[in-house]
């Protein structure tokens, strides 16, 4: 990692702009007691349910599709949920096709897992190509946000799915203005929402010595749109998780 040496100040506290995790195990809590960190999270930004009404009004009829693709969490409860509010009942035939194990796991919460079509890739609908390779007939839904993972989108458009997206859940500002006052030396920005975040909070937002770490091409660019310094980007090929990119910086400057 090439650093700016004139940046180069040792690291004593960071602010990850995400919820605090459930599991005491995120790789986080493991940086932060290895390196005697200080360590924050807080969600810069929150989901909110889209209403059924408001779905019905996009023209969408869940008894349509065949299979259904997630690329995260919230699509899967917000999927549900709206299902229960149409009173509309999944059928057991339904496919599921999630971009990792993690979120097909999670399906359990709704689903019995065993009695049910369940197809999971590594991290992105490509990883899934060979598997939707074999369900080319089907017809997706495509749960997703009003800031919608536009790759996967793409993707699917590009190899001629039969797809149809579904806005059931609307990304949020969250108000951080508790904040002004309190400086870190790294800020971790996961997300294009989470920058705007920033700025929609703090208008007269300075970096100063504050390290910006950004996950994404996506994140990235929207840090260097705002003229804010990249010091931290993930992934690269040495460092493929944002954990790995910081504790990479962390070991140069805090020798």
């Amino acid at each position: 990692m090439q650093i700016d040496v004139e940046r180069a100040k040792k690291v004593k506290s960071i602010l990850v702009t995400l919820p605090k995790p459930d599991n005491e195990k995120s790789p986080y809590f493991l940086l932060a007691e290895k390196y005697n960190l200080k360590l924050d999270f807080r969600g810069f930004i929150h989901v909110e349910g889209v209403p059924a009404k408001d779905v019905r009004k996009d023209k969408v009829n869940f008894a349509e599709y065949t299979a259904v693709i997630f690329t995260s969490k919230n699509a899967v409860d917000h999927f549900f949920r709206v299902c229960e509010e149409m009173r509309f009942e999944v059928s057991v035939d339904m496919k599921y096709f999630c971009i990792s194990e993690a979120i097909a796991l999670y399906l359990q919460k709704y689903i019995q897992y065993r009695k049910r079509k369940i197809f999971f890739g590594k991290q992105t609908a490509k990883d899934l190509e060979d598997v939707l390779k074999k369900h080319s007939k089907e017809k997706f839904l495509f749960p997703c946000s009003d800031v919608a993972n536009e790759d996967t989108q793409k993707w699917l458009q590009e190899n001629g799915y039969d797809f149809t997206p579904a806005v059931l859940f609307k990304t949020v500002i969250s108000d951080i203005t508790d904040l002004k006052n309190v400086f870190y030396d790294i800020i971790v920005f996961f997300s294009p929402s989470s920058v705007q975040s920033l700025y929609d909070n703090f208008p007269d937002f300075i970096q100063n010595d504050t390290r910006i770490a950004g996950f994404g091409a996506t994140t990235q660019q929207a840090l260097l749109d705002h003229g804010l310094l990249l010091d931290i980007p993930a992934p690269t090929p040495q460092a493929p998780s944002m954990t790995m990119a910081v504790e990479q910086y962390i070991k140069q400057v805090n020798k």
